[in-house]
């Protein structure tokens, strides 16, 4: 499996799979699990889901920094991708992890719906 390199070919690829729900689903279940107030709606517009996605993750970052890492560990995103990102502009930076959790959290559906 190619991971999509951008938020529309991620889109388009879950789209095309019918899939988007499912990767909806999957992000509200690892928010939950971290124990964090965010539940998308599963009918919720992909520019609506990157705006608010990425506005959150800017939000952890800035003001509480163990629930970022926290949610990191429990969706599994690559500690070796985000040490890459560069981390001076914390806004490119939670915009960059946004779109790591997204690729994360598409991973696991595409998976499940493949070997299921």
């Amino acid at each position: 499996m190619s991971l999509p390199t951008t938020f529309e070919n991620l889109v388009e690829e879950a789209n095309q799979l019918d899939l988007y729900k499912s990767l909806v689903v999957q992000l509200n279940k690892d928010f939950l699990l971290a124990n964090i107030d965010l539940d998308f709606h599963e009918d919720i517009l992909p520019t609506s889901l990157k705006f608010l996605l990425h506005e959150t993750v800017y939000k952890l970052i800035q003001d509480k920094f163990t629930e970022y890492l926290s949610l990191l560990y429990i969706i599994d995103v690559s500690e070796k991708k985000v040490k890459a990102l560069n981390g001076e502009d914390t806004l490119k930076l939670s915009e960059d992890v946004a779109f790591l959790i997204l690729q994360r959290e598409w991973q696991k559906v595409w998976f499940r719906n493949k070997y299921s």
